[in-house]
């Protein structure tokens, strides 16, 4: 098995991997300067890179990144397909990128390498500092390409969440031999698994641009039980661990038993869904917490209970490094300050299994007129299931036009309140689609249920920067 990284420099903070493109090369960068871990949010990465290039690729970032990629001729292929130099004319459409499915797809494979490899070039552009990708294990097809292409830029550590992400091990060992990779793929109806084949060597040509090294591997749980599984086996077991609690932003676990909502509507967690952290130190692998930890006392009672650290996420939301529009950051530390946000744990909103964490914003979709007023689609389709159906595979959404779910067999119950969580996200960096009408996909915003990290940071409603977040939080020495 390859070595992964060494443990020399092992950070006591790592910055959350949040949202589509929230966390972005630039935040991720501007942590890595501090000495901390700067992460960059792996989801969608492909859509990400073809937008920014049809919008003109300002500064010409993503240009440079491609131009470092080991294979010329292939990041040509991106830029003679998306790249505007006059970027596109008020309300056009963004041009449709192509969909990973389980039987193949060469081009969207292709993509999803490159955007990869371009976030995460650009996060370590010009210093000495660790970079990590966050990945959601639900988006299965794209986990192989992804990290791939990560690797080849150097990523140092790789977190994986929303699931249970036994695999990424031995996937992290395979691909840094550029070996062929197949993923099981859990396909609705059928009895098995189907396998996906991912191969790095096919995609580069036959062309090895040089050894590559395994970068270290932290799954994210929300619970001891689910550690203790993945670490028991040599095949499973990461390098580390983040444990997520409930009060973090984005998708989180559900409740441990029957599911019970509160007078908001929101569920309702009990002490089952709180860890035992002597129990996860007893494991011996370094694990860091997460959810309502962005504060110097909470990081110094982490590191007293036996974690390495903390993960912050909200508080680098809202910095001026992140990813999300200036005028949704401003908003919510305005609001956050007025006492008048609320940020719903949704348990309906995402097409997963998972609530979702969603803050209430005008003119976004947690307005109920907005959320009315948008047609349903589904031409991204992260969050897709493969479902067997009478001409084989399809791919099926919750949150996809209803006629469309229930024709593949879903049940219209269970796409009441759904939201698009692919179109959303994107819009709440710059990255909305256009549609026919003037219509543009509304933003979806989400953070944490925890903001007094506020009171310190922007007691004022004023802009802060990631590295002040570090300074606030670094230990008293």
């Amino acid at each position: 098995m390859p070595e992964p990284r060494p443990d020399t420099a092992r950070p006591w903070l790592i910055q959350g991997g949040m949202g589509v493109a929230v966390s972005g090369w630039r935040l991720a960068s501007a942590v890595a300067r501090t000495g901390q871990l700067g992460v960059v949010s792996g989801t969608a990465l492909d859509v990400v890179l073809a937008r920014v290039l049809q919008n003109g690729d300002p500064g010409g970032h993503a240009r440079r990144a491609l131009a470092a990629f080991p294979l010329p001729e292939l990041a040509q292929t991106a830029l003679d397909c998306y790249f505007r130099p006059e970027g596109r004319a008020p309300g056009e459409p963004m041009r449709t990128t192509p969909r990973l499915r389980a039987t193949g797809g060469a081009q969207a494979e292709l993509l999803t390498v490159l955007g990869n490899f371009v976030e995460v070039w650009l996060a370590k552009e010009g210093h000495e500092g660790t970079v990590g990708i966050n990945y959601l294990e639900k988006i299965q097809l794209a986990t192989a390409p992804a990290l791939f292409g990560a690797m080849l830029a150097g990523v140092d550590t790789v977190l994986v969440g929303a699931g249970v992400p036994g695999r990424i091990p031995a996937l992290a060992d395979a691909l840094s031999r550029y070996e062929r990779c197949v993923t099981p793929i859990a396909v609705d109806g059928d009895e098995e698994p189907h396998p996906h084949l991912f191969d790095p060597l096919a995609l580069l040509a036959g062309h090895l641009p040089g050894p590559l090294r395994r970068p270290r591997v932290l799954a994210i749980v929300s619970l001891p039980v689910l550690a203790a599984y993945l670490a028991r086996d040599p095949a499973t077991r990461p390098d580390g661990f983040v444990i997520e609690t409930s009060s973090a932003g984005g998708h989180s676990a559900p409740p441990r038993g029957p599911l019970h909502l509160d007078a908001d509507g929101e569920p309702v967690y009990g002490p089952k869904d709180h860890p035992d952290l002597a129990r996860m130190a007893a494991l011996g692998l370094p694990f860091w917490l997460a959810g309502g930890q962005a504060g110097p006392e909470a990081v110094a009672a982490a590191r007293a209970a036996g974690a390495a650290g903390v993960q912050v996420g909200s508080a680098f939301a809202l910095c001026e490094e992140s990813g999300m529009l200036p005028p949704l950051r401003a908003e919510l530390r305005e609001r956050a300050r007025a006492g008048t946000l609320r940020v719903r744990n949704d348990p309906d909103a995402s097409p997963t299994a998972f609530p979702f964490k969603i803050a209430d914003l005008p003119g976004t979709v947690a307005d109920p007129e907005v959320a009315a007023a948008r047609r349903r689609v589904c031409d991204l389709g992260f969050l897709r299931t493969p479902v067997r159906g009478a001409r084989g595979l399809a791919y099926r959404c919750a949150a996809e036009p209803v006629a469309a779910y229930v024709r593949k067999g879903g049940d219209p119950a269970a796409a009441e309140g759904k939201h698009c969580l692919c179109n959303g996200l994107l819009a709440t960096v710059g990255l909305a689609q256009h549609r026919p009408g003037g219509r543009t996909e509304p933003p979806l915003v989400t953070i944490g249920k925890d903001l007094s990290f506020l009171s310190a940071l922007s007691p004022d409603g004023a802009p802060y920067t990631a590295a002040e977040v570090v300074a606030w939080l670094t230990p008293a020495p």
